[in-house]
C-alpha cells in the first residue's frame, strides 16, 4: 500500500507560538525537531499496521524545509522545496491508499485554536459551494481552511484522510468533515498563541496508536467528495491582492473590496486556483 503523510508545524505538540513555526526567529530549531519527532511516530505507527508500506511524507509548513532529512525514519521518503504541484499534499495520486494529517490547525477567524491562519494568513476565508454526493439537487455550502481544503483534495482523487492531529479545534473540524477518521488532540487551545499540551513523548505514543488503528481501518473511512461545478469565494487580505487575481482568467471580483470569485468544474481545478492566489498573495506592490 501507499501512504502519504503530510505534516505541518502550528499543531504539534509542545508548539504555541510563531517563535517556534518562523525560520527567522530563536526558537525555531526546537520547533523544527518537535515536528519531526511527531513525523518520525506516524511512520512508525503506520509500519505497525503495514510493514511494507510505501511511506511518502510531505513538508507542509512554510518553506516546506523544516523537517530534519537526517533525523527522519529511513523507511520514509520525504518531499520537501517549493514550489510543487498540489502543494501540502505533494506525492498525492490516485494510487494513494490513505492520507494523514498531522500537525493541522483551524482556518483563520476559527477556534480558539493555536497559530489559526489559511495557507500563508494572506487568505482570510475560503467558501466553497457545490453540489453533495448521492443528493440530487443538494448543495454543500462550506467555509474551508487548510484542513477542508486538503482533505477535499484528497477525496477528489480517491483518497481518504485517515487519521488528523493538532489542537482540539483542529481535531473537532477534521470529526465534522470527516466522522470516521482518527484524531489526535495533541493540545487543548486557549487563544493564538496559548495551549495546555501533552508532553512532547506522550503525544508521539499516541500518534503511533493512533496511526496504526487508521491505517489498518481506512478502507471504513470514506474520501471527503465536493462534487462541480463548484462556486468558491475567497476574501484576501489585501485589495493589492485583488487587483492580480483579477488578472487570471475566470477570477471577478465582488462588490466587496477584499473578495473574488470563480466557477471551477472541478475540485481539482478550484484547489489549483485558490494555490495561486495564495501565491498571488505574497506579491507586494512595486
Amino acid at each position: 500500500m501507499k501512504v502519504l503523510i503530510s505534516v505541518d508545524m502550528e499543531g504539534i505538540s509542545g508548539i504555541v507560538h510563531s517563535s517556534e513555526t518562523n525560520p527567522e526567529r530563536y526558537d525555531y530549531q526546537r520547533g523544527r525537531e518537535l515536528m519531526t519527532a511527531e513525523a518520525n511516530a506516524v511512520i512508525a505507527g503506520v509500519l505497525d499496521a503495514e510493514p511494507t508500506a510505501d511511506v511518502l511524507v510531505a513538508d507542509a509548513h512554510g518553506t516546506f524545509r523544516n523537517l530534519l532529512p537526517e533525523q527522519l525514519d529511513r523507511r520514509a521518503r520525504l518531499v520537501r522545496g517549493k514550489p510543487r504541484a498540489l502543494n501540502m499534499l505533494a506525492g498525492l495520486d490516485e494510487e494513494t491508499d490513505a492520507a494523514l494529517f498531522v500537525g493541522y490547525h483551524v482556518r483563520a477567524g476559527e477556534g480558539p485554536g493555536v497559530l489559526a491562519h489559511t495557507m500563508n494568513g494572506e487568505i482570510l476565508d475560503v467558501r466553497v459551494t457545490g453540489q453533495a454526493p448521492g443528493e440530487h439537487g443538494a448543495t454543500t455550502d462550506r467555509s474551508l481552511g487548510e484542513i477542508g481544503l486538503n482533505a477535499a483534495m484528497a477525496g477528489h482523487l480517491g483518497v481518504p484522510v485517515v487519521l488528523l492531529s493538532g489542537d482540539d479545534a483542529a481535531c473537532a473540524k477534521a470529526a465534522e468533515l470527516i466522522p470516521a477518521a482518527v484524531t489526535v488532540p495533541v493540545k487543548e487551545a486557549l487563544g493564538m498563541a496559548a495551549a495546555v499540551t501533552l508532553h512532547p513523548e506522550e503525544a508521539r505514543d499516541r500518534l503511533r496508536r493512533a496511526a496504526a488503528e487508521a491505517v489498518s481501518r481506512r478502507t471504513e473511512i470514506p474520501p471527503l467528495v465536493l462534487t462541480g461545478p463548484l462556486d468558491v469565494e475567497v476574501d484576501l487580505a489585501s485589495p493589492h491582492t485583488v487587483d492580480l487575481a483579477t488578472l487570471v482568467p475566470g477570477v471577478s471580483r465582488t462588490a466587496g473590496a477584499r473578495t473574488v470569485t470563480f466557477t471551477a468544474p472541478d475540485y481539482g481545478t478550484a484547489y489549483r486556483l485558490i494555490l495561486l492566489l495564495a501565491q498571488l498573495a505574497t506579491i507586494r506592490p512595486a
